[in-house]
């Protein structure tokens, strides 16, 4: 098994490059999608959540309501820490068990947007990181999120930088281009990653 670590700043094109790993056949592991699943109505994370942080944060069916959960953390470095200390640990449990359910001989792509801020880049085979120009970022996040300018460079700067991402790399692929070009890269990128998995074995 090849475990990968792909990450990428907000805008950067990351889940359209794990969804093509995933069509090339690579068992992609989403923490975002974990991150919702382990705080769904019901769960002891959503209850935990709300012991901290208060029934305020939940919408009125009683599901966590992520824009006011957003609000709550962001710039708050303290209650950023504990946010993340409920539902990190959580996320990794169930990545493991779906990684241990995988095939032995499986690419495991782990989809983290914060993999360089928590420190699990070198947990991995090898790491993958989506680039793009911070302005290329502020440009998206404008057209497609209907932010600021200063609410979009507030949110880039509250990850880590782009030299912090591509100092963990092993692979970068920059998605400023056409959808066409970031195919064809992630074409080469598989083609690579097989190789490592055949030396790996």
């Amino acid at each position: 098994m090849l475990r990968v670590g792909l990450t990428g700043g907000i805008a950067s094109g990351k889940s359209t490059v794990s969804v093509l790993l995933e069509q090339h056949g690579a068992v992609v592991i989403d923490s975002d999608v974990l991150a919702r699943d382990v705080v769904a109505p019901g769960t002891p994370g959503l209850a935990e959540l709300v012991i901290a942080f208060g029934p305020d944060i939940l919408t009125e069916n009683g599901e966590l309501n992520r824009a006011a959960m957003g609000r709550r953390v962001f710039g708050d470095a303290d209650a950023r820490a504990r946010l993340e200390a409920i539902i990190h640990p959580r996320v990794r449990s169930r990545a493991t068990k779906i990684e241990s359910a995988s095939p032995y001989d499986a690419i495991v792509v782990h989809d983290i947007p914060l993999l360089v801020e928590t420190g699990q880049y070198d947990q991995f085979d090898q790491v993958v990181v989506v680039d793009v120009p911070e302005q290329v970022q502020v440009d998206r996040l404008i057209r497609t999120r209907g932010m600021s300018e200063d609410e979009a460079c507030s949110r880039i700067a509250a990850q880590a930088t782009r030299q912090q991402r591509l100092a963990a790399a092993d692979h970068v692929l920059v998605n400023d281009g056409s959808r066409e070009r970031l195919r064809a890269d992630v074409a080469a990128l598989w083609r690579k990653l097989r190789e490592s998995a055949a030396r790996h074995s």
